[in-house]
């Protein structure tokens, strides 16, 4: 009987143990999830006048998805110490609600993936028509080209339609802003850099949008397999302390302990009836005669 309550303990604290590796996981993937996204949400930010708005979706939703799974995560363990079904079924369902968050950050980074070189032609030509007009927008196209070392849309020559050109210049003298030259050249003749903004900009929203949906289905499928665990551990829980129960009764019975109320009316009732009453006559009674 020891050996069994001990098999049992011990198979409860494997499905612990199971329960708290599976939610380290999670966490890690929580803190990993919340880094990209964090990481993807300052890379837009520092080209938002070259995105639109709903293009931010994806990354806030991936951060949000990330604090989600800390909270899970921790739940899912507080189930684990308190051996309770009801909670690891709930945070089965959790990480289910999680899955399905997660698949829709993938499936709209995907969908915007089409979007991004019809975006980005439009922001630019947008953006370098206000440059003049605008501090604020001058200063993101500045920085926009020094940082991807690219001037234009497709080449330097788009600047020809923005600004316009210093005097005695020639037809092919283009005049650009400064960010458009490396900085070694600035103090002699500018040389614009060689290449647009079209391609390098498109490069990065994109790959940070491909990023967010791999990323994104990757865990999304760790997550129903966690989400199946969770459910197969719960269901483990469960008759693990139903064979508890089971061994603990069958204990009492062997050690003789009544699980039920001593009932004085019933024992009254049972002498009753192994003691007849004397005067009654019973088929062996002596005859009378």
């Amino acid at each position: 009987m020891t050996t069994d309550r001990n098999d049992l303990n011990m198979g409860m604290r494997c499905v612990k143990y199971m329960i708290f590796v599976i939610n380290f996981m999670f966490l890690l993937t929580a803190i990993l999830i919340v880094t990209v996204g964090t990481a993807i949400g300052t890379i837009f930010g520092d080209f938002e006048y070259f995105i639109d708005s709903h293009f931010f979706s994806p990354a806030h939703l991936l951060v949000a998805i990330g604090i989600i799974m800390m909270f899970v995560s921790i739940f899912g363990c507080i189930g684990a110490v308190k051996e309770s079904t009801a909670m690891i079924n709930i945070y089965g369902v959790l990480l289910a609600i999680v899955f399905i968050l997660e698949l829709a950050a993938a499936i709209s980074a995907f969908a915007l993936q089409g979007q991004v070189k019809e975006m980005v032609r439009r922001t630019l030509n947008e953006s370098m028509a206000n440059y003049n007009g605008n501090p604020s927008v001058e200063q993101s196209v500045d920085f926009m080209q020094q940082v991807l070392e690219c001037c234009g849309v497709d080449s330097h020559k788009d600047w020809s339609f923005f600004l316009q050109p210093v005097a005695n210049a020639t037809e092919s003298d283009v005049v650009v802003p400064e960010s458009c030259c490396p900085p070694s050249t600035l103090k002699e003749s500018c040389i614009p850099y060689e290449y647009g903004c079209l391609d390098r900009l498109q490069w990065v929203v994109a790959q940070s949008a491909a990023l967010i949906a791999t990323g994104a289905m990757t865990v999304a499928f760790v997550q129903i397999l966690g989400s199946i665990c969770a459910f197969m551990l719960a269901r483990t829980i469960r008759r693990t302390k139903s064979l508890r129960a089971a061994r603990r009764w069958q204990l009492q019975q062997s050690l003789g302990i009544m699980t039920k109320p001593h009932n004085p009316s019933y024992t009254q009732m049972e002498k009753s009836e192994k003691n007849p009453d004397s005067e009654m006559y019973l088929p062996n009674s002596p005859s009378v005669n």
